[in-house]
């Protein structure tokens, strides 16, 4: 398609997340009166509606799995708009994209709309603020028109334009005068933080009223006309194949419309469904769950049907301690060296289980595909991939593809793939009518993209003076990369930390990679590499504090040093800056009394940690109980975000983060025996219980710095703080997650 000169510069402007609200609705194009009160709303730019009554509807962009970003967001724009919170109303806006100036090519309508990797925050710092000022500046140019004055005198406040000489016009008023405006085209001068007034005041979560009241849609209860509702029967083996199938007695249930096999991925990648499966198509899903349990399906294993968690973890060790197939991360030093000299060597070997996400709400999808439009409704944490995939696997056009974003009941990671939906577009194009796929807990314990299984060795080399001056980290596991496309990413990415604390701040450092293959699916988990690095690491270090009778707190500060910036080549980076982790530290250490004279069978635990731009340090007060038991007394959680958009969003995110941390250390494993995964519900896969969660102290250390997001920040460091509680505490050792494991 040809585009204009002038849709070309608003696309690119779109492509470089800077000028958001950059699209004129030509049919408001249209000369209107001050004078002559609207009747309708006016949409101004892509994200703002201005309501006759004054009220302003904003649309928000991202994937709300439950991190605040509807609320937040919104608070971005609304903060430069110049109106008062409580004036605005949010709505989720749907995934959106436009044609790009090339064939084939598109570009973003409200920016980057996924949700992962706690990036939603520092995507939409800067350019939403500049999509609410490019809109103030725009009501307010529609004011001056108005009354013949120049725009520079005029100033913009609760929704509200002023004239110095005390007349005064409503945005409400002045909306569609300004829609046959053109938009300002910037620069934009955004407010000093000395002036926010919504930035940075704590704000309930915008649809609240709604979650609370049970009228929250989450895509588990999307609806479509004439929709049916399909259960699919995976194969419980990985890899493996569908053979025989007698469906007699399932066709029988009354309800039942088809019984449709589904294709295995691909041999040898996942870019699409998880297993091969047989879908059961009826009128609800009663029907459906019921006709699949008279199934008799022949499943034909693959190569991983001997498959165990237990020779897994027996092979990791081996290849822990070995020295071949070992690839090299970062090697600073000599580290062989310097342990060989060392007085005093500490050497611990941790393990890190399979978990999967368990999101409250499971995955599933509800789907129409016509001749030339689909429509989806899921919740998702990637909807360009979808779209992309949706696209591929039917042949419609991405522009014919409507998706809705609904409230999802968590993420964590599970919902950046889109297997789920692979799986309702061949139901859809099966039976030819809307379907809702529907998981139930069981299908989504045992179909998971799980974080990474490894066995972590690491050694340390300490002088005559007590310092550490050697360090290495070599993690066995089981490699993220494999069979997911990551062709440019090494092998060790999401477990192997190259760049994380010690590194540059040792002088002898080296972190290696053997890769152990097993057939479970890989994928992204709450905090993917700091989680799985942190627990090996914060616990070590205590470990060495003994070995060298070092205070561990001191020690942490001693190796971070003096306030600098070390270069990081993960996610969260370039740059990662030790004072201000140490800041954290420091203050976790200070609320919790940290060095006050215990009573016997007390202990306190400290771990600290960089994650996706932030920081965050917990402290962790713990008891000894009879039998030799425990229980946590106080758990504070310190972090530093940047500049705080909602602190009442941080502080729940990192209140939630520190349980989700917790609760995985302390009981979440997923084990695999023959081939088969063993968990299936909640019964064997025991999340932490309210009574047995801490009260959650948070502090949210103020900064002027750049805002990152704060969905992960609270998981890592909370399960090594807990398991060095538990060592002052107990006198117990605690190298293997999850920490009640069973016997």
């Amino acid at each position: 398609m040809s585009v204009s000169r002038r849709l070309f510069l608003q696309i690119s402007a779109l492509g470089g997340g800077g000028l958001l609200a950059s699209i004129m609705l030509p049919a408001l194009a249209r000369s209107v009166s001050v004078n002559s009160a609207p009747t309708e709303p006016v949409p101004l730019g892509v994200f703002v509606r201005i309501n006759p009554d004054n009220t302003v509807v904003i649309g928000a962009r991202g994937c709300e799995i439950g991190q605040g970003v509807r609320t937040s967001l919104p608070m971005l724009i609304a903060e430069e708009l110049e109106v008062r919170w409580d004036q605005v109303r949010v709505e989720q806006l749907p995934y959106g994209i436009i044609a790009g100036d090339k064939p084939d090519t598109f570009a973003a309508k409200y920016g980057p709309q996924g949700a992962g990797g706690s990036t939603s925050i520092s995507d939409g710092w800067q350019p939403l603020r500049e999509a609410g000022a490019q809109v103030r500046e725009l009501l307010v140019a529609a004011a001056a028109q108005h009354w013949k004055v120049d725009g520079g005198s005029l100033a913009a406040r609760d929704g509200v334009v002023r004239h110095p000489d005390g007349r005064t016009a409503t945005y409400g008023s002045l909306a569609a005068l300004a829609a046959t405006l053109p938009l300002p085209t910037g620069p934009f001068t955004l407010k000093p933080a000395k002036e926010f007034r919504i930035i940075g005041q704590p704000a309930k979560v915008a649809d609240c009223a709604d979650i609370v009241s049970g009228r929250a849609r989450y895509g588990i209860d999307a609806s479509m006309p004439a929709m049916l509702f399909a259960v699919i029967a995976r194969c419980p083996f990985f890899d493996g194949r569908l053979g025989a199938i007698d469906d007699a007695a399932a066709r029988k249930v009354r309800g039942v419309r088809a019984i449709v096999p589904i294709a295995p991925p691909p041999e040898g990648e996942l870019n699409r469904n998880l297993a091969a499966g047989v879908a059961v198509i009826a009128d609800n899903t009663w029907a459906a769950m019921q006709a699949r349990k008279l199934l008799k399906v022949d499943w034909q294993p693959g190569p991983w049907s001997q498959g165990s968690t237990v020779q897994l973890e027996h092979d990791c060790r081996a290849a822990a301690q070995a020295g071949d197939r070992v690839q090299v991360g970062r090697s600073d030093g000599d580290f062989a060296s310097a342990l060989a000299k060392a007085p005093v060597r500490v050497e611990a070997m941790y393990r890190t289980p399979f978990v999967a996400h368990a999101t409250m709400e499971p995955p599933g999808a509800t789907l129409h595909i016509t001749a030339d439009r689909v429509k989806l409704i899921a919740s998702l944490q990637s909807p360009g991939d979808a779209s992309r995939m949706i696209s591929a696997m039917t042949g419609v056009p991405r522009l014919n593809i409507d998706i809705e974003l609904p409230r999802s009941g968590g993420g964590f990671g599970r919902r950046l793939e889109n297997d789920f939906v692979a799986e309702a577009v061949q139901v859809a194009q099966a039976v030819k009518q809307p379907v809702k796929v529907v998981w139930t807990r069981e299908d989504d314990l045992q179909n998971d993209f799980y974080r990474p299984f490894g066995i972590q060795r690491l050694r340390a080399a300490i002088d005559a003076r007590g310092q550490v001056v050697g360090w290495s980290h070599r993690v066995a596991a089981t490699s993220r990369r494999w069979r997911s496309g990551m062709t440019d990413d090494p092998d060790w990415v999401a477990t192997l930390d190259v760049d994380g604390f010690p590194a540059n701040c040792v002088p002898n450092y080296l972190a290696e990679f053997v890769d152990v293959p097993f057939g479970l699916a890989r994928g992204w988990w709450r905090a993917p590499l700091p989680t799985f690095a942190a627990y090996a690491t914060q616990c070590f270090v205590d470990e060495v504090a003994a070995a060298a009778k070092r205070d561990p707190l001191e020690l942490r500060l001693e190796m971070l040093g003096s306030p600098r910036e070390l270069d990081y080549r993960d996610h969260g980076g370039p740059r990662w800056h030790t004072g201000r982790l140490a800041a954290t530290l420091r203050e976790a250490a200070k609320r919790i009394g940290y060095g006050r004279t215990l009573p016997a069978g007390r202990g306190i635990g400290l771990a600290t940690h960089f994650t996706f731009g932030g920081y965050t340090s917990h402290a962790i007060e713990v008891s000894a109980t009879p039998g030799g038991g425990w229980r946590i007394e106080r758990c504070v959680c310190v972090s530093d975000v940047g500049i705080v958009v909602n602190p009442a969003g941080v502080e729940a995110q990192l209140m939630g983060g520190t349980i989700d941390g917790l609760s995985t250390a302390l009981g979440l494993e997923i084990t695999v025996k023959n081939g088969r995964v063993e968990q299936r519900n909640f019964d064997d896969y025991p999340l932490m219980r309210i009574g047995e969660a801490p009260a959650v102290e948070v502090v949210i250390l103020p900064s002027g710095l750049p805002p990152c997001g704060a969905g992960e920040m609270g998981v890592p460091s909370a399960a090594p703080a807990l398991a060095n509680a538990i060592f002052a505490a107990t006198g117990k050792r605690l190298r293997d997650m999850p920490l009640r494991r069973p016997a």
